[in-house]
């Protein structure tokens, strides 16, 4: 388990990793603020970089920006970035089909300049696939994204949704090919609905809510 953690909790991202994973981890760096989590490492002896993000709800979009041009000497062909970004990409990520704004625009040129791809938009390129339900607002958004490098898109098998009954929250799942050892393993990323129970994150989600 690999975790990045701010003392007054309030913010907070998390990585489990399977024990039936062969994955050798060699390079951990966190967020301060408890934002974001950068791991290095290797699965079955490919390498493999997982960045794991969590955008405060004022300024998403900013925040993601400036969070990957910090990270940009980090990121590389291996790098797979997941998270709750707190902010959509295109309008078919939102049920309202709101138009993106300028901040979006410039969110989405770094992501190109970087040789990145929005893993679920490439592969489902008219599936809304929203992640989150606003109870206040009635609205559906695609705000958790994936993002991968350009050059191993033939490694994204398949990306899909997971429905979650507990959280506001759906889980995303990818699979990936490792081509090299002609085997195949699964990256998923998704909300540990367990973590509900804990006393702050249900004053956090009684917040958020209001």
């Amino acid at each position: 388990k690999f975790h990045a953690s701010y003392s007054q909790k309030k913010a907070g991202v998390a990585t489990l990793i399977s024990d039936k994973i062969d994955f050798k981890w060699k390079d951990v760096m966190r967020d301060e603020g408890g934002h974001y989590k950068w791991i290095k490492g290797a699965i079955q002896l490919e390498e493999i970089t997982i960045i794991n993000v969590y955008a405060p709800n004022q300024g998403a979009t900013k925040y993601m920006r400036e969070t990957l041009a910090k990270l940009k000497e980090a990121i590389d062909v291996s790098t797979i970035i997941v998270g709750d970004f707190n902010t959509s990409l295109s309008p078919i990520d939102r049920s309202t089909r709101q138009k993106t704004n300028k901040e979006i625009e410039n969110l989405n040129n770094l992501i190109n300049e970087l040789d990145l791809t929005d893993i679920y938009r490439t592969l489902h390129p008219k599936s809304p696939g929203y992640t989150y339900f606003s109870s206040a607002h009635g609205t559906f958004s695609r705000i958790d994204h994936m993002l991968g490098h350009k050059t191993s898109l033939n490694k994204f098998k398949k990306i899909e949704i997971i429905q979650s009954t507990f959280s506001d929250h759906n889980g995303i799942q990818l699979e990936v090919n490792n081509h090299q050892r002609l085997r195949k393993f699964t990256n998923t990323w998704r909300l540990n609905n367990t973590l509900l129970n804990n006393q702050w994150v249900k004053e956090e989600n009684s917040k958020r809510n209001c």
